[in-house]
């Protein structure tokens, strides 16, 4: 005998059927909160579980990006299995073609016959609307949103070095501690370092490369950052490998570099996605001018991918994540960073590397969800989980990109004074 489904759960069913007529879900399945699977029960990789009747109108009716993350966050649906294969749902939103109004008009009736959702807050999210965009105080405030959360909470998921950006795997089967010691010597590879040399780490994190171009290159490096958490644990972290002196660590924007700092060689990774569009030219000519003449300044930076992909309604990234956070081109960058004086000589693309570095941290992560919950709330939690998993699905579908761009400064007569060939990167 078939049992009759919640009236609830019946005007559900026909609003999901509805909204991905044109887009049938293959990856991932709903279930409402009384145990109805949709669109069938066989089992997927995620399942999206609906907490309450007004689940669906709590997901869909901001009709944004933002709004389906904040129903996530606010516990409206959880997401069991493998997170990044429910990101199968937002690229059927973004295929999405309604043909005609009447179309439309159908599936926007039935979403608001659906149960009212629950009125609550959906977590920390950026105070933006004070400040100009990319002023120093306001970029002050937008980093240290992203990485003041909690030194413990990163240090639960990042590998020991507690690096912060894409590793580098010279096998799929290594281990992230394995992978990111590799990124950290083909940065220093790549910028060619020599014992003694002076150099500059923009944007340095908790000190992952400063330490080891200090320590494994014999490099003197200066690293800055808006975050005093991290300043005060990269400080301490070089003083436990008996790098003082070496490996240095300021609180400083680097538009407030004394202007008679030059340094043989500069790096900057992750950091250039915080600078914004209309900045890159000064921070290419900031960059320029602390830069010695042959020298060489590697940025490495997240960037639109070949099939960018077109984001409905108001961004959850620019509200929990990354506030002001921009990724434009690689063209637009290597304009700006010609612009200044700077000479393209290579550029790598790692976006596979980073889908792979991300899915380690989403399984690191929820692995220490209990854990985590000592340092931050679950809502926070949820932020990253759902943002790693989204940034990893991004990177693996070549809608991001990862770059590296080795840039440099030519002499005055134009020895840019490198090596003909890229070989002893790799030997």
């Amino acid at each position: 005998m078939t049992t009759a489904r919640l009236p609830d759960v019946e005007a559900g069913i026909r609003f999901l059927d509805d909204l991905f007529a044109d887009a049938p879900l293959e990856r991932v399945s709903l279930r409402f909160w009384e145990g109805t699977a949709w669109p069938d029960e066989r089992p997927r990789p995620a399942t999206i579980v609906l907490r309450h009747p007004g689940a669906l109108r709590a997901m869909f009716a901001p009709q944004s990006e933002r709004g389906l993350a904040e129903a996530y966050l606010r516990d409206d649906f959880d997401i069991v299995g493998d997170i990044e294969a429910a990101f199968e749902v937002a690229d059927a939103l973004d295929a999405r073609h309604t043909p005609n109004w009447r179309a439309a008009l159908t599936s926007l009736l039935r979403l608001h016959r659906l149960p009212a959702p629950r009125g609550r807050d959906g977590g920390r999210a950026f105070a933006g609307d004070d400040g100009r965009r990319h002023s120093v105080d306001r970029d002050r405030r937008a980093v240290t949103f992203h990485y003041d959360v909690s030194n413990e909470f990163f240090g639960l998921w990042l590998d020991r070095r507690l690096v912060y950006s894409c590793a580098y795997f010279e096998a799929p089967e290594d281990d992230l501690d394995t992978a990111q010691a590799a990124k950290l010597d083909l940065l220093c590879r790549k910028l060619r370092l020599q014992p003694g040399q002076r150099v500059l780490d923009i944007g340095c994190g908790w000190g992952g490369f400063a330490i080891h171009a200090a320590g494994e290159w014999g490099a003197t490096v200066t690293g800055i950052t808006l975050s005093r958490p991290q300043a005060d644990l990269a400080a301490a972290r070089a003083r436990e490998a008996g790098l003082d002196g070496r490996a240095v660590f300021e609180v400083r924007d680097y538009r407030s570099l004394p202007e008679s700092d030059t340094y043989d060689a500069i790096v900057s990774v992750g950091m250039s996605e915080h600078v914004g569009a209309e900045r890159l030219a000064d921070y290419f000519r900031t960059a320029s001018r602390h830069l010695k003449p042959g020298g060489v300044f590697l940025n490495h930076a997240i960037g639109e991918g070949a099939s960018p992909r077109h984001r409905f309604g108001a961004s959850f990234v620019d509200a929990y994540v990354f506030p002001d956070g921009e990724i434009p081109p690689v063209p637009a960058v290597l304009r700006a960073a010609e612009a200044a004086g700077l000479e393209v000589r290579d550029v790598e693309n790692l976006r596979d590397h980073y889908a792979i570095t991300l899915r380690h941290w989403v399984r690191r992560l929820e692995a220490s969800h209990e854990a985590a919950l000592a340092f931050v709330d679950e809502s926070t939690y949820r932020v990253w989980r759902l943002y790693m998993a989204g940034s990893a699905h991004g990177f693996a579908r070549g809608r991001l990109a990862v770059y590296q761009a080795l840039l440099s400064k030519p002499e005055a007569g134009g020895d840019a004074r490198l090596p003909l060939t890229r070989r002893d990167w790799y030997e």
